[in-house]
């Protein structure tokens, strides 16, 4: 098999109708992660994508679309790809170390699925992705959640009745086009940001301009859905995501603190499952996480793995600092850590 890397914008037609026939042909590839329309949206907002094309006597078997830091390879829309890998044509094996024969040093993923095989020995750790089968809406979805799951969709049923009683309509919209309600969204995840000591995603201004670039794109082969959730005039609750065909893939969910003790939360997505038969969804991915909320909502779950394709000293300098990460995360310590890092950043 021969392997070259190219620019996005290079792709020839040839090319890419190969990256939708393969993408048709396997339902393990149907998140927008990798829809060839996500690398294409990264890619015009500065941020060049390279491609791995593989071809075997001239016909295209498997294209992988990178960034590229220095030599090293991440996967295209890094750190906010939640699904990655290769796009194989069916029955195709991937060999990782034609990435190092591409002239790489090496290729890192944090969110690579369980089924890429020839990648299990590059591994490190692994962790659950939940996601929500929601074919058939909201009742299809309560013959299949949880006990825990069906009680918090009852609650949220009940707290909007509450709401309505005490302060008003709940106005629910499954498929907004405010760049004013994004601007919102954006805002409140930068709160949550600093208020729990994350990294700030949205500190780098093109990440923000990034997601108004997918509202605006509206095929139902792939796009941006905004989803949210109003009282009057005000945002209590909202999501933006990714949605390519029948997926929607759950990317920044948001809630006004104010009404915290009203689980608005719950509330917006109780109402995306409601409408998930209107929009065309039958499942929502949840991303990478053991979070409170995922674990009662979940329906099922997928194992993503993180790890190095590198030379044997690369990836032991890899290993050894995302251990040390690791490590200081579980120190007893960490929460003091966090508030001395939101010090030195501010």
């Amino acid at each position: 098999m021969r392997h070259r890397l190219v620019s996005f914008d290079a792709l020839t037609t040839r090319e890419l109708d190969a990256w939708h026939g393969f993408l048709a042909a396997n339902s393990a590839l149907d998140s927008p992660c990798y829809h060839p329309g996500f690398a294409a949206s990264v890619h015009a907002g500065g941020r060049p994508v390279r491609v791995l094309v593989s071809e075997e006597d001239g016909v295209v078997r498997a294209l992988l679309p990178v960034q590229l830091d220095g030599g090293l390879a991440r996967p295209a829309g890094w750190p906010a790809a939640d699904f990655q890998g290769p796009v194989l044509a069916p029955g195709t094996r991937f060999e990782p170390r034609a990435l190092l024969g591409a002239g790489l040093r090496g290729y890192a993923f944090d969110h690579l699925p369980a089924g890429y095989g020839e990648f299990a020995p590059w591994v490190a750790h692994s962790r659950p992705s939940p996601f929500l089968d929601v074919s058939g809406g909201l009742d299809g979805y309560l013959g299949r959640v949880s006990r825990s799951g069906k009680d918090k969709m009852g609650e949220a049923r009940r707290l909007t009745a509450k709401i309505e009683r005490e302060h008003g309509p709940v106005r629910f919209t499954a498929d907004s086009r405010d760049p004013a309600a994004l601007d919102r969204v954006i805002e409140l995840k930068r709160t949550q940001y600093a208020a729990t000591g994350a990294r700030d995603y949205f500190a780098d201004p093109a990440r923000a301009d990034w997601l108004h670039r997918l509202l605006r794109t509206t095929d139902p082969a792939f796009g941006g859905l905004l989803c949210t959730v109003h009282i009057g005039p005000k945002l209590v609750a909202a999501h933006f995501g990714m949605r390519a065909s029948h997926v929607l893939h759950w990317w920044f969910p948001v809630y006004d603190k104010e009404f915290a003790r009203l689980s608005p939360g719950w509330i917006l997505l109780r109402e995306v499952i409601r409408a998930a038969p209107g929009l065309g969804l039958e499942r929502i991915d949840l991303g990478r996480g053991e979070d409170d909320y995922k674990r009662r909502a979940m329906t099922g779950q997928v194992m993503v793995g993180e790890g190095l394709v590198a030379g044997g000293v690369r990836r032991a300098l890899h290993g050894a600092s995302r251990s040390a990460v690791a490590a200081v995360k579980a120190s007893p310590l960490a929460p003091k850590l966090r508030a001395v890092a939101r010090r030195l950043r501010s």
